[in-house]
């Protein structure tokens, strides 16, 4: 099927044979593609693989278009091989989202291919004027010393080194490939934990008394040569000494050469590395009881959580990991990292409370302690918001004017923490909320997680470099802060936010529950739905047109058949990755333009993954060859290419290339002028033709053309194509080569639980709130 004046699109009547898939799902939505199979991923939850109903003139099972259709839709064998995936968010190593096991599959976050926030050099020279993104990564660096529940962000690519071979070359080739995109970090724990059920020791002394760690210093030069003659001596890449020097802080050298496993918090080095290092500095002393093997061991597993999502994992699943990597005991190098205190144990009640006299059961939690003090900090201030106030307001006619937004002005009259739930159209409500409150003479501001019309970003009010500012005690100077795209929210972004709304304030979480959720770990905005201890306003105003039929019935798990008279939704089977390029390019190029006048610059595409024949890096080769084609001459860019900049983790935004110079690349992002340093260019800027749909989420275009190849099959989940369906706001077309891959997906691909503290902690705080006598 076509659009108007497209050339006929081949039948899918034949399917090329399929690889086998990749062993490794990422969990949390956008997951590793495998290699071009279309078969139900080891890791789901379905036993079997019942057939899924489809329809006739859909060509996907259920979703119709407004044409003519043909009975199925393409087939899933593209064979392609290594599709990459955008797995939460991030381009960068730190917050990358887990990747896939050491598979050929990648998993790229959103925007970038190497690791996103400020470059980490090797010569610890002075730092230039700070550009728009430093000047954001420091300010978030205060913030966290305000608090004193943050952690130090990891800082960015490794820097190119000599040549090199052997065991040292693959070393230096697995991080930078984990940088880039190519690699996956190894990832775990695609399902939550299932809970103990047997009593546990009294808890421990509670993490918040703990002291928070403190932001280090910059490598010396000194310090990074240093470095690099231990890791020279143990035979590895020498081009690491920046990054290790940056990771360990003071003494880097020394604590290598101590202890050789702690390689491991550099990013992307793999425990089958770090042995070969330890082995080469240690000789026949290091073997796999190694305490300090076990010690790094957990911290590198508990990080590798955090990527795909969580805060804390159930101690049982911590210990089946370790085995795995051929720890001796398991649960006695738990128990002694805990007691040394490289990680914080937490146990969480299960079930109602039990007579007096009886042992409550509990699940045993483990956690590293930057993520547990940032979730603990959140629900302190969370608890706060929500006993604010215990009288409403008088803004009954404030609410009786605000029209669809008058149960959301009620809410918020009385309450200083209100979530809002709702699609697209939905967003209006939130509007009318910020119109009454300032007829109210409140101050207020819009908050999302994308730039959005009358909205700062999330990013940028944290920075300082949007919104209202801050008071002299360092609290947003707002009465009503309203946040979009609350699913975006990670759980240190959401703690440095609700800690700077000042007492008195009211704060609105708004969102999608449907969506992908947050590049970071924690759930924040599904957590606070879970605690159920403030307003929850849920909104009836349904998205519009047969896209939004579409979305909406997506959302509740059916691919349903939509009336699209205009073409609103369109499918087009193809065969193969190549045939899936050839006809995306075709779609944005001419197809859409001629026959909705929608111009090629407003068509954005969207895919699963960065990898394979048919991802973001293939995409983007074929449209820059024929919509701006030229020599790549500023770092692979030309003026006039569509990119995406990410300035620090979990931040994408859309911009244009305009010049290079001494000073970097130059970027136009929504009018507003950005440079990327030189050394930073390939770390944080990609071509930004086609996305991924965690690049995409909290932004709609007028077109949306949805590239699904044969080897993304594995990667799709509902939350998934929820959200990229849901990009469009006049067109969708979908690049179909999934076959019944698509419906399955909806029906039964749920995202990926994370484990986390934030609802337990939330409903204790704010009931013990409620209990204390006035």
């Amino acid at each position: 099927m076509s659009l108007p004046g497209d050339p006929a699109a081949a039948e899918p009547d034949e399917t090329e044979a399929a690889e086998p898939p990749v062993p490794a799902r990422a969990g949390g939505g956008e997951s590793p593609a495998g290699t071009g199979s279309d078969a139900t991923h080891p890791d789901q939850d379905p036993a079997s693989d019942p057939a899924t109903p489809g329809t006739d003139g859909a060509g996907t099972g259920g979703a119709a278009t407004g044409e003519t259709g043909t009975g199925g839709a393409g087939t899933g064998g593209a064979g392609t091989g290594g599709a990459g995936t955008d797995e939460t968010g991030t381009d960068e190593t730190g917050t990358d989202g887990a990747a896939g096991a050491d598979a050929d599959a990648g998993t790229d976050k959103t925007g970038t291919d190497g690791a996103a926030g400020a470059g980490a050099g090797e010569a610890g020279a002075a730092q230039p004027v700070l550009s728009e993104a430093e000047a954001e990564l420091a300010a978030q660096k205060i913030e966290r010393e305000r608090i004193a529940r943050r952690k130090a962000e990891r800082q960015g690519p490794v820097e190119a080194g000599a040549k090199l071979s052997g065991k040292a070359a693959d070393l230096l080739a697995a991080v930078r490939a984990v940088e880039s995109g190519e690699k996956p970090s190894p990832v775990y724990f695609d399902e939550a934990p299932a809970a103990p059920r047997k009593p546990a020791p009294a808890p421990a002394a509670p993490a918040g008394s703990r002291p928070a760690p403190a932001v280090p210093a910059a490598p010396s030069a000194a310090g990074i040569e240093d470095v690099r003659a231990v890791l020279a001596r143990g035979g590895a890449p020498e081009a690491l000494a920046g990054p290790a020097a940056t990771a360990l802080g003071e003494g880097a050298a020394e604590q290598l050469a101590d202890d050789p496993w702690r390689l491991l918090a550099v990013a992307g080095v793999r425990p089958t590395q770090a042995d070969g290092f330890a082995r080469a500095l240690l000789g026949a002393e290091a073997g796999p009881g190694d305490e300090r093997r076990a010690a790094a061991l957990v911290g590198w597993l508990l990080e590798q959580a955090a990527l795909k999502g969580h805060t804390a994992l159930e101690a049982p699943t911590l210990e089946s990991a370790l085995a795995q990597y051929g720890v001796p005991d398991p649960a006695e190098s738990l128990e002694q990292a805990i007691g040394e205190g490289t990680v914080l144990v937490f146990h969480e009640p299960l079930g109602p409370p039990v007579a007096e006299g009886e042992e409550q059961p509990v699940r045993v939690l483990v956690g590293l302690e930057g993520y547990a003090l940032a979730e603990e900090s959140l629900a302190d201030g969370l608890a706060r918001l929500a006993n604010t106030f215990t009288d409403p307001a008088d803004w009954e006619k404030a609410a009786a004017e605000a029209g669809v937004g008058a149960e959301l002005v009620r809410a918020s009259s009385g309450h200083g923490l209100v979530t809002h739930t709702g699609g697209e159209a939905a967003r209006a409500e939130p509007q009318a909320l910020l119109a009454a409150a300032r007829e109210l003479g409140l101050r207020v501001c819009l908050a999302a997680h994308a730039p959005a019309p009358g909205a700062v970003t999330v990013a940028g009010l944290l920075a300082g470099t949007e919104g209202p500012g801050r008071d002299a005690d360092g609290q947003f100077a707002v009465d009503l802060l309203v946040v979009l795209d609350a699913p975006q929210l990670d759980v240190e972004t959401a703690a440095a936010l609700v800690e700077s709304v000042p007492d008195g304030a009211r704060l609105v979480l708004s969102g999608d529950p449907g969506v992908l959720g947050s590049a970071g770990p924690g759930r924040v905005f599904g957590d606070v739905l879970a605690a159920r201890s403030c307003p929850q306003v849920v909104s009836r105003t349904p998205d519009p047109g047969p896209i939004g039929e579409l979305v909406s019935g997506i959302g509740v798990g059916e691919l349903n058949q939509v009336d699209a008279p205009g073409k609103e939704v369109v499918i087009v089977p193809v065969r193969d990755a190549g045939e899936a390029v050839h006809r995306a390019v075709q779609l944005v190029a001419e197809s859409v333009p001629r026959a909705f006048g929608i111009p090629a610059d407003a068509v954005q595409v969207i895919t699963p993954g960065h990898g394979g024949s048919a991802g973001t890096r293939a995409l983007n080769a074929a449209l820059k060859e024929r919509l701006n084609p030229g020599p790549g001459r500023f770092g692979g860019f030309d003026p006039g290419d569509r990119v995406v900049h990410v300035p620090s983790p979990g931040r994408a935004t859309a911009a244009r290339v305009v010049s290079a110079d001494a000073r970097g690349l130059h970027l136009d992002a929504a009018g507003a002028p950005v440079v990327v340093p030189k050394e930073q260019v390939e770390a944080q800027v990609r071509h930004g033709w086609a996305v991924t749909a965690h690049q995409a989420v909290g932004a709609r275009w007028p077109a949306v053309v949805v590239v699904l190849p044969g080897d993304a099959a594995q990667a799709l989940s509902r939350d998934w194509v929820y959200t990229a369906f849901g990009r469009a706001e006049r067109h969708l077309s979908v690049v179909h080569g999934v076959d019944q891959a698509l419906p399955r997906a909806v029906a039964e691909v749920l995202p990926k639980p994370r484990t986390t503290r934030l609802t337990g902690l939330l409903q204790a705080l704010v009931a013990a709130a409620r209990e204390q006598p006035e």
